[in-house]
Protein backbone atom coordinates (compact mmCIF):
# COMPACT_ATOMS: atom_id res chain seq x y z
CA UNK A 1 0.00 0.00 0.00
CA UNK A 2 2.93 2.00 0.37
CA UNK A 3 2.33 3.54 -3.38
CA UNK A 4 -1.35 4.08 -3.25
CA UNK A 5 -0.24 6.39 -0.38
CA UNK A 6 2.61 8.11 -2.53
CA UNK A 7 0.33 8.38 -5.04
CA UNK A 8 -2.27 10.51 -3.03
CA UNK A 9 0.39 12.47 -1.27
CA UNK A 10 1.52 13.75 -5.07
CA UNK A 11 -1.58 14.07 -6.15
CA UNK A 12 -2.24 16.35 -3.26
CA UNK A 13 1.02 18.45 -3.75
CA UNK A 14 1.00 19.11 -6.54
CA UNK A 15 -3.17 19.97 -6.63
CA UNK A 16 -3.42 17.70 -8.98
CA UNK A 17 -7.46 17.28 -8.90
CA UNK A 18 -10.29 16.84 -5.85
CA UNK A 19 -10.96 13.71 -4.55
CA UNK A 20 -14.55 13.91 -5.50
CA UNK A 21 -13.82 15.03 -8.94
CA UNK A 22 -14.93 12.99 -12.19
CA UNK A 23 -12.15 11.58 -13.70
CA UNK A 24 -11.19 10.30 -17.14
CA UNK A 25 -8.34 7.50 -17.38
CA UNK A 26 -6.35 6.74 -20.22
CA UNK A 27 -5.66 2.88 -20.36
CA UNK A 28 -3.48 1.36 -23.07
CA UNK A 29 -3.08 -1.80 -21.71
CA UNK A 30 0.03 -1.90 -20.63
CA UNK A 31 1.83 -2.04 -16.88
CA UNK A 32 1.87 1.83 -16.16
CA UNK A 33 -1.81 2.19 -17.28
CA UNK A 34 -3.09 -0.50 -15.61
CA UNK A 35 -1.58 0.15 -12.63
CA UNK A 36 -2.85 3.65 -12.61
CA UNK A 37 -6.37 2.46 -13.09
CA UNK A 38 -6.13 -0.05 -10.04
CA UNK A 39 -4.44 3.07 -8.02
CA UNK A 40 -7.61 5.02 -9.04
CA UNK A 41 -9.83 2.25 -7.83
CA UNK A 42 -8.28 1.75 -4.48
CA UNK A 43 -8.31 5.76 -3.86
CA UNK A 44 -12.18 5.67 -4.37
CA UNK A 45 -11.74 7.73 -6.75
CA UNK A 46 -14.71 8.38 -9.44
CA UNK A 47 -13.31 7.89 -12.97
CA UNK A 48 -13.77 5.99 -16.48
CA UNK A 49 -11.68 4.45 -18.79
CA UNK A 50 -10.65 5.71 -22.26
CA UNK A 51 -8.87 3.48 -25.33
CA UNK A 52 -7.65 4.49 -28.50
CA UNK A 53 -7.00 1.62 -30.84
CA UNK A 54 -4.68 3.25 -33.46
CA UNK A 55 -4.64 -0.17 -35.53
CA UNK A 56 -1.26 0.04 -36.38
CA UNK A 57 -0.14 -3.68 -35.05
CA UNK A 58 -3.32 -5.62 -36.48
CA UNK A 59 -4.36 -8.52 -34.07
CA UNK A 60 -2.12 -6.99 -31.29
CA UNK A 61 -4.51 -3.86 -31.12
CA UNK A 62 -7.31 -5.74 -31.08
CA UNK A 63 -5.90 -7.75 -28.08
CA UNK A 64 -5.23 -4.87 -26.68
CA UNK A 65 -8.83 -3.21 -26.82
CA UNK A 66 -10.32 -6.27 -25.95
CA UNK A 67 -7.98 -6.17 -22.90
CA UNK A 68 -9.19 -2.70 -21.64
CA UNK A 69 -12.70 -3.84 -22.36
CA UNK A 70 -12.94 -6.25 -19.78
CA UNK A 71 -11.49 -4.14 -17.14
CA UNK A 72 -14.93 -3.05 -16.73
CA UNK A 73 -16.44 -6.02 -15.21
CA UNK A 74 -13.34 -5.93 -12.35
CA UNK A 75 -14.20 -2.06 -11.92
CA UNK A 76 -17.49 -1.71 -12.26
CA UNK A 77 -16.86 1.63 -14.49
CA UNK A 78 -17.55 2.38 -18.06
CA UNK A 79 -14.48 2.42 -20.38
CA UNK A 80 -15.00 3.94 -23.56
CA UNK A 81 -13.37 2.78 -27.13
CA UNK A 82 -11.97 4.68 -30.20
CA UNK A 83 -10.25 3.21 -33.35
CA UNK A 84 -8.27 5.63 -35.31
CA UNK A 85 -6.77 5.29 -38.83
CA UNK A 86 -3.52 6.84 -37.79
CA UNK A 87 -1.35 5.99 -40.86
CA UNK A 88 -4.30 7.79 -43.05
CA UNK A 89 -3.79 10.55 -40.70
CA UNK A 90 0.02 10.90 -40.45
CA UNK A 91 -0.32 11.02 -43.81
CA UNK A 92 -2.93 13.75 -44.77
CA UNK A 93 -1.20 15.63 -42.32
CA UNK A 94 2.42 15.17 -43.39
CA UNK A 95 3.52 14.00 -39.54
CA UNK A 96 5.01 10.79 -38.15
CA UNK A 97 3.26 8.23 -36.40
CA UNK A 98 3.83 9.43 -33.17
CA UNK A 99 2.98 13.05 -33.72
CA UNK A 100 -0.26 11.60 -35.40
CA UNK A 101 -1.29 9.33 -32.54
CA UNK A 102 -0.76 11.81 -29.74
CA UNK A 103 -2.78 14.34 -31.81
CA UNK A 104 -5.53 11.83 -32.21
CA UNK A 105 -5.82 10.69 -28.55
CA UNK A 106 -5.77 14.01 -26.84
CA UNK A 107 -7.98 15.35 -29.63
CA UNK A 108 -10.39 12.21 -28.34
CA UNK A 109 -9.74 12.47 -24.63
CA UNK A 110 -10.75 16.13 -25.03
CA UNK A 111 -14.27 15.86 -26.99
CA UNK A 112 -15.65 12.99 -24.41
CA UNK A 113 -14.40 14.52 -21.57
CA UNK A 114 -15.27 17.64 -19.95
CA UNK A 115 -12.83 17.41 -17.00
CA UNK A 116 -9.19 16.02 -15.73
CA UNK A 117 -7.84 13.63 -18.10
CA UNK A 118 -5.35 10.94 -16.36
CA UNK A 119 -2.50 9.71 -18.28
CA UNK A 120 0.07 6.90 -17.34
CA UNK A 121 3.31 8.64 -17.85
CA UNK A 122 5.82 8.51 -14.70
CA UNK A 123 9.16 9.25 -13.79
CA UNK A 124 11.20 6.63 -16.21
CA UNK A 125 9.62 8.32 -18.92
CA UNK A 126 10.03 11.84 -17.92
CA UNK A 127 14.11 11.31 -17.41
CA UNK A 128 13.96 9.71 -21.08
CA UNK A 129 11.92 13.10 -21.93
CA UNK A 130 14.60 15.15 -19.98
CA UNK A 131 17.62 13.46 -21.95
CA UNK A 132 16.14 13.27 -25.31
CA UNK A 133 15.71 17.09 -25.00
CA UNK A 134 19.22 17.69 -23.87
CA UNK A 135 20.39 16.49 -26.77
CA UNK A 136 18.56 17.68 -29.00
CA UNK A 137 18.63 21.42 -28.06
CA UNK A 138 16.37 22.97 -25.75
CA UNK A 139 15.08 25.66 -23.87
CA UNK A 140 14.34 25.70 -20.05
CA UNK A 141 11.20 24.23 -20.70
CA UNK A 142 12.33 21.41 -22.24
CA UNK A 143 14.89 20.70 -19.16
CA UNK A 144 11.67 20.44 -16.87
CA UNK A 145 10.30 17.64 -19.08
CA UNK A 146 6.90 16.60 -18.69
CA UNK A 147 4.72 18.42 -15.91
CA UNK A 148 2.67 16.94 -13.70
CA UNK A 149 -0.58 19.11 -15.00
CA UNK A 150 -0.83 20.62 -18.43
CA UNK A 151 -4.61 22.04 -18.69
CA UNK A 152 -7.00 19.10 -18.46
CA UNK A 153 -3.86 16.35 -19.04
CA UNK A 154 -2.51 15.30 -15.77
CA UNK A 155 0.43 12.83 -15.06
CA UNK A 156 0.02 11.54 -11.35
CA UNK A 157 3.02 8.96 -11.94
CA UNK A 158 5.63 11.05 -12.44
CA UNK A 159 6.91 10.24 -9.10
CA UNK A 160 7.13 6.49 -9.40
CA UNK A 161 10.03 4.30 -11.40
CA UNK A 162 9.05 1.39 -13.24
CA UNK A 163 10.27 -0.38 -11.55
CA UNK A 164 7.62 0.79 -8.30
CA UNK A 165 4.79 0.24 -10.57
CA UNK A 166 6.23 -3.39 -11.58
CA UNK A 167 6.71 -4.23 -7.51
CA UNK A 168 2.95 -2.94 -7.28
CA UNK A 169 1.03 -5.17 -10.31
CA UNK A 170 2.47 -7.81 -9.00
CA UNK A 171 1.95 -7.72 -5.60
CA UNK A 172 -1.83 -6.87 -6.57
CA UNK A 173 -1.74 -9.40 -9.34
CA UNK A 174 -2.72 -7.62 -12.08
CA UNK A 175 -2.56 -8.86 -15.86
CA UNK A 176 -1.93 -6.44 -18.16
CA UNK A 177 -0.11 -6.93 -22.06
CA UNK A 178 2.78 -6.02 -23.58
CA UNK A 179 3.39 -3.55 -26.79
CA UNK A 180 5.78 -5.49 -28.90
CA UNK A 181 6.77 -1.65 -30.82
CA UNK A 182 8.62 -1.01 -27.22
CA UNK A 183 11.36 -3.38 -27.40
CA UNK A 184 11.76 -1.65 -31.18
CA UNK A 185 14.43 0.77 -31.28
CA UNK A 186 13.76 2.44 -34.16
CA UNK A 187 11.96 4.65 -32.11
CA UNK A 188 14.21 7.35 -30.25
CA UNK A 189 12.54 6.88 -26.95
CA UNK A 190 12.94 3.11 -26.57
CA UNK A 191 17.08 3.68 -28.13
CA UNK A 192 17.27 5.93 -24.95
CA UNK A 193 15.57 3.62 -22.98
CA UNK A 194 17.36 0.23 -23.74
CA UNK A 195 20.88 1.36 -24.35
CA UNK A 196 21.81 5.07 -23.61
CA UNK A 197 19.90 4.99 -19.87
CA UNK A 198 21.75 2.07 -18.71
CA UNK A 199 25.02 3.12 -19.88
CA UNK A 200 24.41 6.08 -17.52
CA UNK A 201 23.28 4.07 -14.57
CA UNK A 202 26.30 2.22 -14.71
CA UNK A 203 28.27 4.91 -14.22
CA UNK A 204 25.96 6.74 -11.78
CA UNK A 205 24.38 4.54 -9.99
CA UNK A 206 22.19 7.39 -8.43
CA UNK A 207 21.31 8.79 -11.66
CA UNK A 208 17.67 8.54 -11.71
CA UNK A 209 17.53 10.39 -8.09
CA UNK A 210 19.82 13.27 -9.17
CA UNK A 211 17.70 13.95 -12.54
CA UNK A 212 14.53 13.70 -10.51
CA UNK A 213 16.12 16.07 -8.38
CA UNK A 214 16.99 18.11 -11.17
CA UNK A 215 13.71 17.62 -12.74
CA UNK A 216 11.95 19.78 -10.02
CA UNK A 217 15.23 22.39 -10.02
CA UNK A 218 14.70 23.34 -13.73
CA UNK A 219 10.47 23.60 -12.76
CA UNK A 220 11.30 26.20 -10.05
CA UNK A 221 14.16 27.82 -12.32
CA UNK A 222 11.38 27.92 -15.11
CA UNK A 223 9.27 29.92 -12.91
CA UNK A 224 11.60 32.76 -11.97
CA UNK A 225 13.01 32.19 -15.65
CA UNK A 226 9.19 33.40 -17.12
CA UNK A 227 8.94 36.10 -14.46
CA UNK A 228 12.03 37.55 -15.67
CA UNK A 229 11.41 37.57 -19.09
CA UNK A 230 7.67 39.04 -18.32
CA UNK A 231 9.45 42.05 -16.96
CA UNK A 232 11.61 42.71 -19.63
CA UNK A 233 8.08 42.08 -21.99
CA UNK A 234 6.42 44.75 -20.51
CA UNK A 235 9.06 46.63 -20.47
CA UNK A 236 9.72 46.80 -23.78
CA UNK A 237 6.51 45.84 -25.38
CA UNK A 238 4.20 48.86 -27.03
CA UNK A 239 0.85 47.03 -28.12
CA UNK A 240 -0.43 49.72 -30.78
CA UNK A 241 -3.97 47.97 -31.97
CA UNK A 242 -2.15 44.33 -33.40
CA UNK A 243 1.22 45.64 -33.68
CA UNK A 244 4.03 45.55 -31.38
CA UNK A 245 6.41 48.49 -31.54
CA UNK A 246 10.11 48.06 -29.74
CA UNK A 247 12.55 50.76 -29.11
CA UNK A 248 15.37 49.44 -30.71
CA UNK A 249 17.61 51.32 -28.38
CA UNK A 250 16.15 50.32 -25.09
CA UNK A 251 16.24 46.42 -26.42
CA UNK A 252 19.80 47.22 -27.62
CA UNK A 253 20.28 47.40 -23.66
CA UNK A 254 18.63 44.62 -22.59
CA UNK A 255 20.56 41.88 -21.48
CA UNK A 256 20.65 39.07 -22.16
CA UNK A 257 19.92 39.90 -25.54
CA UNK A 258 20.02 36.92 -27.83
CA UNK A 259 17.70 35.38 -25.27
CA UNK A 260 14.96 38.17 -24.98
CA UNK A 261 14.88 38.77 -28.73
CA UNK A 262 13.61 34.81 -29.21
CA UNK A 263 11.22 35.05 -26.02
CA UNK A 264 9.84 38.23 -27.61
CA UNK A 265 9.74 36.39 -31.25
CA UNK A 266 8.71 33.15 -30.59
CA UNK A 267 5.55 34.21 -29.68
CA UNK A 268 4.95 35.49 -33.15
CA UNK A 269 5.17 32.64 -34.84
CA UNK A 270 9.17 32.82 -34.80
CA UNK A 271 11.32 30.45 -34.67
CA UNK A 272 15.08 30.03 -32.88
CA UNK A 273 16.40 29.53 -36.09
CA UNK A 274 15.05 32.73 -37.56
CA UNK A 275 16.59 34.69 -33.70
CA UNK A 276 19.94 35.89 -35.51
CA UNK A 277 18.48 37.14 -38.43
CA UNK A 278 15.92 39.44 -36.48
CA UNK A 279 19.08 40.52 -34.16
CA UNK A 280 20.61 41.39 -37.54
CA UNK A 281 17.33 43.59 -38.00
CA UNK A 282 18.49 45.92 -34.59
CA UNK A 283 21.77 47.24 -37.05
CA UNK A 284 19.25 47.36 -40.39
CA UNK A 285 18.73 50.08 -42.29
CA UNK A 286 14.79 51.22 -42.14
CA UNK A 287 12.46 48.68 -44.33
CA UNK A 288 14.36 45.74 -43.51
CA UNK A 289 12.02 43.12 -42.67
CA UNK A 290 11.72 39.29 -41.09
CA UNK A 291 8.70 37.18 -41.64
CA UNK A 292 7.10 33.89 -39.73
CA UNK A 293 3.99 31.74 -41.31
CA UNK A 294 1.78 34.68 -39.44
CA UNK A 295 4.18 37.87 -38.42
CA UNK A 296 6.43 40.42 -39.84
CA UNK A 297 8.76 42.31 -37.85
CA UNK A 298 10.54 45.67 -39.65
CA UNK A 299 12.82 47.72 -39.01
CA UNK A 300 11.20 51.23 -38.87
CA UNK A 301 13.96 53.94 -38.05
CA UNK A 302 14.47 53.56 -33.95
CA UNK A 303 11.61 51.02 -33.87
CA UNK A 304 10.94 46.82 -34.67
CA UNK A 305 7.29 46.63 -35.66
CA UNK A 306 6.03 43.36 -35.24
CA UNK A 307 2.98 43.00 -37.40
CA UNK A 308 -0.23 40.15 -38.19
CA UNK A 309 0.23 39.16 -41.98
CA UNK A 310 -3.30 40.54 -43.06
CA UNK A 311 -4.21 39.25 -47.06
CA UNK A 312 -5.62 41.81 -48.79
CA UNK A 313 -8.34 40.95 -50.36
CA UNK A 314 -8.93 44.06 -53.03
CA UNK A 315 -5.79 46.26 -53.68
CA UNK A 316 -8.60 48.72 -55.97
CA UNK A 317 -12.27 49.64 -55.10
CA UNK A 318 -14.49 51.16 -57.54
CA UNK A 319 -17.23 53.79 -55.72
CA UNK A 320 -20.19 54.50 -58.31
CA UNK A 321 -22.20 56.38 -55.95
CA UNK A 322 -21.94 59.43 -54.07
CA UNK A 323 -24.18 58.00 -51.42
CA UNK A 324 -23.58 54.59 -49.42
CA UNK A 325 -20.68 52.73 -47.53
CA UNK A 326 -17.89 51.23 -48.82
CA UNK A 327 -16.12 48.56 -47.10
CA UNK A 328 -12.64 47.78 -47.89
CA UNK A 329 -8.94 46.05 -45.96
CA UNK A 330 -8.59 49.51 -44.39
CA UNK A 331 -11.92 50.39 -43.04
CA UNK A 332 -15.12 51.88 -43.76
CA UNK A 333 -15.77 54.81 -45.76
CA UNK A 334 -19.34 56.46 -45.52
CA UNK A 335 -19.86 58.83 -48.05
CA UNK A 336 -22.43 61.84 -48.22
CA UNK A 337 -24.27 64.58 -50.41
CA UNK A 338 -24.90 67.43 -48.00
CA UNK A 339 -26.48 70.89 -49.01
CA UNK A 340 -25.34 72.08 -45.24
CA UNK A 341 -22.10 73.22 -44.95
CA UNK A 342 -20.39 72.87 -41.46
CA UNK A 343 -16.47 71.84 -42.33
CA UNK A 344 -14.63 69.80 -39.64
CA UNK A 345 -10.79 69.92 -39.27
CA UNK A 346 -10.58 66.17 -38.24
CA UNK A 347 -8.28 64.60 -40.78
CA UNK A 348 -10.73 61.17 -40.86
CA UNK A 349 -13.34 63.58 -42.50
CA UNK A 350 -12.91 64.43 -46.07
CA UNK A 351 -14.88 67.74 -47.36
CA UNK A 352 -14.96 68.20 -51.27
CA UNK A 353 -16.33 70.83 -53.36
CA UNK A 354 -19.34 68.10 -55.42
CA UNK A 355 -19.23 70.38 -58.18
CA UNK A 356 -15.32 69.25 -58.76
CA UNK A 357 -16.34 65.42 -58.19
CA UNK A 358 -17.07 63.41 -61.24
CA UNK A 359 -17.50 59.65 -60.56
CA UNK A 360 -16.65 56.84 -60.56
CA UNK A 361 -13.67 57.48 -57.90
CA UNK A 362 -10.78 54.72 -57.62
CA UNK A 363 -9.77 54.24 -53.75
CA UNK A 364 -6.69 52.11 -54.05
CA UNK A 365 -3.11 51.73 -51.90
CA UNK A 366 -0.53 54.69 -52.45
CA UNK A 367 1.75 54.12 -54.99
CA UNK A 368 5.74 55.27 -55.08
CA UNK A 369 5.42 58.22 -57.85
CA UNK A 370 1.93 59.90 -56.72
CA UNK A 371 1.71 63.24 -56.23
CA UNK A 372 -1.51 65.45 -54.96
CA UNK A 373 -1.90 69.48 -54.32
CA UNK A 374 -2.26 69.60 -50.33
CA UNK A 375 -5.06 71.32 -48.82
CA UNK A 376 -3.46 75.17 -48.16
CA UNK A 377 -0.50 74.39 -50.89
CA UNK A 378 -0.12 75.68 -54.85
CA UNK A 379 2.28 73.13 -55.67
CA UNK A 380 1.94 69.56 -56.02
CA UNK A 381 4.17 67.02 -53.83
CA UNK A 382 4.91 63.66 -54.22
CA UNK A 383 3.33 61.54 -51.32
CA UNK A 384 6.66 59.48 -50.62
CA UNK A 385 7.83 63.42 -49.32
CA UNK A 386 4.37 64.09 -47.66
CA UNK A 387 4.79 61.00 -45.17
CA UNK A 388 8.39 61.98 -44.19
CA UNK A 389 7.37 65.84 -43.63
CA UNK A 390 4.45 63.88 -41.73
CA UNK A 391 6.61 60.99 -39.78
CA UNK A 392 4.85 58.83 -40.91
CA UNK A 393 6.09 55.27 -39.80
CA UNK A 394 6.97 52.38 -42.23
CA UNK A 395 3.77 50.78 -41.20
CA UNK A 396 1.90 53.53 -40.81
CA UNK A 397 2.72 54.36 -45.04
CA UNK A 398 1.87 50.92 -45.90
CA UNK A 399 -1.40 50.96 -44.72
CA UNK A 400 -2.48 54.18 -46.30
CA UNK A 401 -4.92 54.47 -49.27
CA UNK A 402 -5.84 57.11 -51.72
CA UNK A 403 -9.06 58.45 -53.14
CA UNK A 404 -8.40 58.75 -57.05
CA UNK A 405 -10.54 60.75 -59.16
CA UNK A 406 -9.30 60.44 -63.11
CA UNK A 407 -6.21 59.37 -62.29
CA UNK A 408 -5.52 62.47 -59.82
CA UNK A 409 -5.86 62.61 -56.01
CA UNK A 410 -8.07 63.76 -54.22
CA UNK A 411 -8.08 62.52 -50.85
CA UNK A 412 -5.03 60.87 -49.35
CA UNK A 413 -7.58 58.60 -46.60
CA UNK A 414 -7.62 60.36 -43.25
CA UNK A 415 -5.11 62.50 -43.62
CA UNK A 416 -5.16 65.39 -46.36
CA UNK A 417 -8.05 66.54 -49.44
CA UNK A 418 -6.20 67.95 -52.26
CA UNK A 419 -6.48 71.47 -52.65
CA UNK A 420 -7.95 71.45 -55.99
CA UNK A 421 -11.26 70.00 -54.52
CA UNK A 422 -11.31 72.62 -51.16
CA UNK A 423 -14.98 74.36 -50.21
CA UNK A 424 -14.92 77.51 -51.76
CA UNK A 425 -17.74 80.66 -51.05
CA UNK A 426 -19.13 79.22 -54.33
CA UNK A 427 -19.61 75.77 -52.41
CA UNK A 428 -23.28 74.75 -52.68
CA UNK A 429 -23.00 71.35 -52.02
CA UNK A 430 -20.35 69.27 -50.53
CA UNK A 431 -19.40 65.27 -50.56
CA UNK A 432 -18.55 64.49 -46.97
CA UNK A 433 -16.65 61.29 -46.59
CA UNK A 434 -15.83 59.47 -43.39
CA UNK A 435 -13.42 57.04 -42.62
CA UNK A 436 -13.52 54.74 -40.09
CA UNK A 437 -10.18 52.60 -39.61
CA UNK A 438 -10.01 48.63 -38.98
CA UNK A 439 -8.83 47.49 -35.78
CA UNK A 440 -4.49 47.74 -36.46
CA UNK A 441 -4.90 50.34 -39.50
CA UNK A 442 -4.02 53.60 -37.71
Amino acid sequence: MQLLEAFKDFIHKEALFSPKEPLLVAVSGGLDSVVLCELCHQAGYDFRIAHANFQLRGEESLRDEMFVAGLSMRYGRQVIVERFDTAHYAAEHKCSIQVAARELRYSWFEKVHDGVILTAHHLDDNIETLLMNFFKGTGIAGLRAILPRQGRIVRPLLFATREMLQQFANEQGLAWVEDSSNASEKYTRNYFRHQVIPLIQAAYPGVTQHLEDNIQRFREIEMLYKQAVGEHKRRLLEWKGEEVHIPVLKLLRSKPLSTLVYEIIHDFGFSAQQAPAVMKLLDSGPGKYVMSDTHRILKDRNWLIISPIVETPADHVLIESPEGRVLFEGGTLELQLLTDIKPSADPSEAWLDASTIQFPLLLRKWRPGDYFYPLGMRKKKKLARFFIDNKLSLARKEKTWVLEMNKKIIWVVGMRIDDRHRLTERTEQVLKISFVPSTGAR
